[in-house]
């Protein structure tokens, strides 16, 4: 069915002329200036009933100057939605201003010169121009299956569509669309005694199997009732893959080079040393990003606005890559080139894979984990992780699932989760995020020997 047309969005031509006449406006030394433009909708359903629809569109348009004053680049940055010439001019004025009463900025660089871009593909048309006939009839299944089944559902749809341009005094030019569409869905049986989660997200909406996420959210209720307390401790544990997602959606993104080097990341070593070349991790496992990847397709560009590129951090468990910035990488003892660093996570076997129920069958004693939440950073020296499990835990004796367990509370490295010995069976990645966000990674199940719980919850 049509969806509403969208003028709010911007195309490239209307992008590089609204960044030239930013950039007109500038009479600081340096600048970096962006346009974006947002369209948004939603539908929310409680208590197996609609509840909110709603839809905002947005422009913002950002300016950052460096101004040299007598102890060198000082930074200020103003942003508007409103795009009159007036507004744009005072924009600039106003970042300039901030920028002469502001502290010297020590990391600045030069802002990059003309930079080649290969875009990836993560655009659908349909995604940002939603059918809101389409997505009511689609919610309005999902609560009939709620009925047949006994649970009371709700969950929230919603999609994006967004376009942004950035450019800079020296003469970069980058622009790119993205859109994104998810459902996540809470089942509970009516007595509220347990419940089950599920969520997936792509960025074209015809490939978000919606019937699915239903089923997974619908079966995990009805199968998690009459759930058993178990005593906290180390338990063998197989985690689906959006409890790996809950845990390692933006793993790629902490391979930090100056973290490692200033002693802050679980990849330093004393006296400034990193474990770059490392076998760090079990040798099955590899992570990186791919831009390009027809699932997962990420940015074009990559941090400080290079160009990206398929980078691996982990090849075959060995630390393969740190990411270095401009700034840091310019202060090696041996001058480097920055590293573009990843857009997106992707974490794989390198050998033979395994779906969760053989995992299950492969179980003398355990746990399955469907779902974290409420996840919490205790250390980042060890990326050590505290939080929750939630909507469904089950006990696992002699291959196969005995009954429903309650929740638990743990403490956990991912270092030690992932590190040599402790990973017994991996299974295909696939499009996953965090059920705390919206960021996608292309992650697998894992069956891990030991996982730490600290103490029993009676949250559902």
């Amino acid at each position: 069915m049509p969806g509403i047309s969208i003028d709010n969005m911007l195309d490239e031509r209307e992008a590089r002329a609204l960044t030239s006449k930013l950039l007109s406006h500038v009479k600081a030394d340096d600048a970096t200036v962006g346009v974006s433009s947002e369209t948004y909708s939603h539908l929310r359903f409680a208590a197996n009933a609609f509840a909110t629809s709603g839809r905002r569109e947005n422009r913002t348009a950002s300016v950052t100057v460096w101004t040299k004053g007598k102890d060198g680049f000082q930074r200020g940055a103003a942003t508007t939605n409103e795009f009159d010439d007036a507004s744009l001019k005072a924009t600039v004025e106003e970042a300039e201003q901030l920028a002469r009463i502001s502290p010297v900025d020590r990391e600045y660089l030069p802002t990059l010169s003309a930079q080649v871009y290969k875009p990836t593909g993560g655009y659908a048309e349909a995604t940002s121009n939603i059918s809101l006939q389409d997505r009511a009839r689609r919610v309005s299944e999902i609560i009939t299956a709620c009925e047949k089944a006994g649970v009371v559902g709700a969950g929230f749809h919603q999609a994006r569509g967004q376009a942004a341009a950035q450019a800079t005094k020296n003469g970069n030019f980058s622009f790119e669309r993205s859109s994104l569409v998810s459902l996540s869905m809470t089942s509970r049986t009516r007595d509220g005694a347990s419940s089950g989660y599920f969520l997936r997200n792509h960025f074209d909406v015809a490939r978000l199997d919606t019937d699915r996420i239903a089923r997974e959210s619908i079966r995990r209720a009805v199968e998690g009732r009459d759930a058993r307390a178990v005593e906290p401790g180390t338990y063998p544990v197989i985690l689906e893959p959006q409890a790996v997602a809950d845990l390692l959606s933006s793993f790629a993104f902490g391979f930090d080079a100056r973290s490692a080097e200033e002693g802050r990341s679980p990849y330093s070593l004393p006296g400034g040393k990193t474990r770059l070349g490392e076998k760090f991790f079990d040798e099955r496992l590899s992570v990186y990003s791919d831009p390009w990847s027809a699932e997962l397709p990420g940015s074009m560009s990559a941090q400080a606005g290079l160009p990206a590129q398929k980078i691996y951090l982990v090849r075959n468990g060995t630390v393969e890559n740190l990411v270095y910035s401009r700034f840091w990488a310019q202060r090696a003892e041996q001058p480097r080139a920055a590293t573009p660093g990843p857009v997106n996570t992707i974490i794989e076997a390198s050998g033979p894979t395994a779906p969760v129920k053989e995992m299950i069958k492969a179980t003398p004693r355990g746990l399955l984990i469907s779902r974290f939440w409420y996840i919490r950073s205790i250390d980042p020296r060890t990326n050590s992780l505290t939080g929750l499990t939630r909507d469904g835990v089950w006990y696992i004796e002699d291959g196969r699932i005995k009954h429903a367990a309650k929740n638990l509370r743990f403490n956990q490295s991912i270092i030690r989760m992932l590190a040599p010995g402790n990973v017994e069976m991996i299974g295909p990645p696939e499009r996953v995020s965090s059920s705390e966000g919206q960021t996608a990674a292309l992650l697998p199940a894992l069956k891990l020997k030991a996982f730490t719980f600290t103490s029993q919850s009676e949250a559902v």
